[in-house]
């Protein structure tokens, strides 16, 4: 069935079906009575079509909610679909139709709201919002501290001013000089991914460390090398992916 109202080109297919059930033609017509689509338009002017399902449940244990009554309304939009149960199907179609506008709302209240209307921009907050430039982002009284206020901590060899971010752990180990398969066995002993050592045959601050498959790698700091070039911060950093 298709229903238009004069004066407007708004018309919008209403389809009424049963499952494993009869639908009489006079539900059919209070369907139509029912389901003003002029009315859910105003919540949804996209509305293309509302189809109604009606099944019934023959258990008599279940006599009080026998009749189940679906509504899915299709639109350019998201589908929206409400169903309810009542002991007939006239019933079932009012608590189903009340479902379907409360949801109808809540999604016409949503597009509004995402709109922008009776939103604030930023710089109006200020005005409207007492004191709302003083907080922080906490939401607590914000309070300029001057240079010589900030608490400065030290940790290890750094010194760290405010609260910031930086944690260090500083360790020192004593390490007797190995060769490089005495560092792998002790990598795999200790079962972590990379090892630190000193090499024997070369002297020089070592570390081995796993690789895709069974390879491994070792990279050696040569801090005479790295004096020489003249090059402040040298050092190797980040290689240990190579």
């Amino acid at each position: 069935m298709r229903r238009s109202y004069p004066g407007t080109e708004f018309c919008v297919d209403i389809v009424v079906k049963g499952r494993k059930t009869e639908v009489p033609e006079r539900f059919r017509k209070h369907v139509a009575e029912k389901l003003n689509p002029e009315r859910i338009q105003k919540l949804d002017a996209k509305v293309i079509s509302l189809d109604v399902e009606v099944s019934k449940e023959h258990n008599p244990r279940q006599a009080d909610r026998s009749d189940r009554v679906e509504i899915t309304l299709r639109s350019r939009g998201p589908v929206i679909r409400a169903e309810a149960a009542a002991a007939d199907p006239y019933a079932a179609l009012d608590l189903a139709q009340d479902k379907l506008e409360a949801r109808l709302r809540k999604q016409h209240d949503k597009r509004y709201t995402r709109r922008g209307n009776g939103r604030l921009s930023a710089a109006e907050v200020a005005d409207v919002v007492p004191g709302v430039a003083e907080l922080n982002v906490n939401g607590e009284p914000f309070k300029e501290e001057k240079a010589d206020e900030i608490p400065t901590t030290r940790i290890g060899s750094l010194e760290v001013q405010g609260e910031g971010p930086l944690i260090v752990r500083e360790k020192t180990h004593s390490a007797a000089p190995m060769s490089l398969d005495q560092a792998l066995y002790e990598m795999e002993l200790v079962g972590h991914d990379f090892y630190l050592f000193v090499d024997s045959d070369t002297k020089m601050p070592s570390v081995v460390y796993r690789r895709h498959g069974y390879d491994y790698g070792v990279i050696h700091l040569n801090s005479d090398q790295a004096s020489s070039s003249g090059e402040p911060g040298a050092g190797a950093g980040g290689a240990l992916g190579g």
